[in-house]
């Protein structure tokens, strides 16, 4: 079985007298689910903003779908949002207390979005690193109502029934997930020009130019870098343009040796990924509004990069 809907005999129920059960049937739920599970997946990243996280739980969608009884299921496609989204409610949950003891600086898992096609989503909101970390400090239940509203479009009256409130408490859990992002999110600049601050940030990064990189930066730059404790990375955000240049080139000589660039989409934004001996090691990418850059984002935990090296 995978999750792409296809189904081997093998994972096929088998009688008691040894025949293969409602093979049309099977069938039939297997490919509703694969029309349906980029959806799903989507609706689990952007909850969770783990891929292995939100491949697992898509997994087990698939296999309580299996087990309902689909006649009484009115709408395949409102039931397996409901199981998805609730599901990554409970599993938000469970992850937060493991966050807690997350080594250094936590950042979503990235996704090649220009050559993976699962996050399937209508609107790209609520899939740049930016509002991926923002949505973590929302409660489960803002976060659920964001996604589906802001990403998926879902009509109120569906997300109540989701989320199992009412229609007015879904509005208030919105506004209060958009005026949080809005509040601590600048304006981003247009995909064109925040590529050319990417590339102009690689150029000066891998050069230690402090004047160059000085110049790029916003007054309130961070540099946030994820190893997960098991590479060498800053367990600390750096702040400030003069402290966040010194930084870097403090380590640029060494860092860079032997690094071969190349571009990509990822999360929906132009990034960097760096490789040693064609592996990718790192991806890199910058959050930038009209006054400069505001955020560098260094990707390095080796078991987020996996889907990215995938693709």
């Amino acid at each position: 079985m995978t999750l792409l809907g296809v189904i081997t005999p093998a994972a096929w129920p088998i009688t008691e007298n040894g025949q293969v059960a409602d093979i049309d049937d099977l069938e039939q739920t297997a490919a509703a689910f694969a029309e349906l599970r980029p959806r799903l997946f989507g609706i689990g990243y952007r909850m969770l903003g783990s891929v292995t996280e939100a491949e697992d739980l898509v997994q087990d969608v698939w296999l309580r779908w299996q087990k309902t009884d689909r006649r009484v299921v009115a709408n395949a496609a409102a039931f397996l949002a409901t199981t998805t989204t609730r599901l990554a409610i409970n599993a938000t949950k469970t992850a937060r207390v493991r966050r807690e003891t997350y080594v250094g600086p936590w950042l979503p898992e990235p996704v090649d979005t220009s050559a993976d096609p699962y996050l399937g989503a209508e609107r790209a909101e609520a899939l740049e690193f930016a509002v991926l970390v923002l949505l973590e400090r929302l409660s489960p239940n803002e976060r659920a109502a964001y996604v589906l509203r802001e990403a998926f479009d879902y009509p109120y009256e569906q997300i109540a029934e989701i989320l199992q409130v009412s229609e007015a408490a879904v509005r208030q859990l919105v506004s209060r997930a958009r005026k949080h992002v809005a509040a601590e999110r600048k304006a981003p600049v247009a995909e064109a020009e925040q590529r050319e601050l990417l590339a102009a940030f690689v150029t000066a990064a891998r050069s230690g130019d402090l004047a160059a990189l000085e110049e790029l930066f916003a007054a309130d730059v961070t540099s946030v870098s994820d190893g997960g404790g098991v590479v060498r990375a800053s367990k600390f955000p750096v702040v400030g343009p003069a402290r966040v240049a010194k930084y870097l080139r403090a380590f640029a000589d060494r860092f860079w040796e032997g690094v071969e660039v190349r571009w990509a989409t990822v999360n929906g934004q132009a990034s960097a990924l760096l490789l040693h001996d064609g592996e990718v090691f790192t991806v890199m990418t910058v959050n930038a509004s009209v006054d400069g850059i505001d955020q560098v984002l260094w990707m390095m935990n080796p078991a987020k990069l996996k889907a990215v090296s995938a693709a």
